[in-house]
């Protein structure tokens, strides 16, 4: 299972070329966007197989095999939102995350920044409002570069303070889950349903 994925895993970050504009790679172009098209399908059965586990949660789109600029982006992901949502709104999402051979899926509490308002960022906040422990963690961006950062009460209060003072621009809210290559769909699925009962309450902090 997910052999496309984590073979595709390897071309993150690699410029792509249309076979048509070029001689000598046209082969292992051609062969690129094949994998990548292959992994893109195996995380869409992925994203589908959730619905009815996450239920009113609804889908939007796969993020695609490649950015504007034409580079590979493997780590493909997918936002769920509620009926009453509206784009902008913050929403619970999967994400893949990791490199061939050591991968896995995430789940999170984040927004789309290309449909974000003026007061997305204000809502994101919010998940600061909710306690925290891990295995739940913080990814923090500051400027413009994202880290991690442990599910503390500590650095809870101190991300709360620095939202205040403008040093943070936003915190997501995040729970891993490292796949095997023997784990099916349905176990898959059912612990991916599990991270979003975790995450629920900063999700709905938002609201």
């Amino acid at each position: 299972m997910l052999e496309a994925i984590n073979n595709y895993l390897d071309y993150q970050g690699m410029k792509y070329i249309k076979p048509e504009k070029t001689v000598d790679m046209a082969s292992m172009m051609s062969n690129v966007r094949q994998l990548a098209q292959a992994a893109r399908k195996e995380f869409e059965t992925i994203c589908k197989a959730l619905i009815p586990k996450i239920t009113p949660f609804e889908p939007g789109g796969v993020s695609q095999w490649m950015n504007q600029a034409q580079i590979c982006r493997p780590h493909f992901w997918c936002y769920y939102l509620l009926p009453c949502d509206s784009q902008e709104d913050v929403a619970l999402a999967i994400r893949l995350y990791g490199i061939k051979d050591n991968f896995g899926i995430s789940v999170e509490v984040s927004f789309v920044e290309r449909k974000k308002s003026d007061d997305t960022l204000d809502k994101q906040h919010k998940v600061l409002s909710v306690t925290i422990a891990e295995p739940l963690y913080y990814f923090v961006q500051v400027d413009s570069v994202s880290h991690r950062e442990a599910g503390t009460e500590e650095n809870r209060l101190r991300l709360q303070e620095q939202i205040k003072l403008g040093d943070v621009r936003k915190v997501l809210v995040k729970y891993d889950i490292p796949l095997t290559a023997d784990i099916t769909v349905d176990d898959l699925t059912d612990r991916l349903a599990a991270g979003f009962d975790k995450v629920l309450p900063y999700y709905q902090a938002t609201k």
